[in-house]
Parts: C-alpha cells; structure tokens; sequence
C-alpha cells in the first residue's frame, strides 16, 4: 500500500492535543492498512521512529434526515506512540523576505 494513501488525516481533539505531550498522536486510516503500513508511513512522511501503533475500527452510525435513512462512512482510527521526538503539524516553510 502506498505510505500517501494510507495516512489520511491526523485526529485533532482536545483529548488528543492532551496526548501530543506523551508522544501519543492520532490518525484517521485506510480502513484496509495493517498496523506495518501505518508505522513505516508515518517514519518516512514525518522522519520520527514509532514504538508502536494501536488500531480501531469504527463502525458508521445509522442516520436520519426526514423519511431518508443513511449510514455514516466506517474509519479506521490509529494511535501511534514515538519513542523520541515529536510531530510538528503546523511547521510553516521558512520564506526570506527581502
């Protein structure tokens, strides 16, 4: 599986940002990824080295708008846990001014 394909967003919660601190950070999954693709996709995106990965499957809840009934998407929800080090989701590229 590719490594773009099987990230496809990370979780941002307050619950979560709680967890950033103890190197603990969450994922949005390919419902198909094995927790091998998730931890070699986030070593080569983010260049961090993972002690390990928990997975979760989701299942979608049923909804109602009016007469029509319809079911949210299944997703696939990863913890990955670094050893050392830290993900910085909001580093900007460093622009010169002149």
């Amino acid at each position: 599986m590719n490594i773009y394909n099987v990230i496809k967003k990370p979780l941002m919660t307050e619950a979560t940002a709680l967890d950033d601190s103890k190197g603990k950070y969450y994922f949005i999954v390919d419902t198909r990824a094995t927790k091998l693709d998730i931890k070699n996709a986030v070593e080569k995106l983010f260049e961090v080295d993972v002690k390990s990965v928990n997975t979760m499957i989701y299942r979608g809840k049923p909804k109602r708008r009016g007469l029509v009934v319809s079911k949210k998407a299944n997703f696939k929800k990863a913890i990955v846990t670094l050893r050392e080090g830290e993900i910085d989701f909001y580093k900007e590229d460093e622009v010169e001014e002149e």
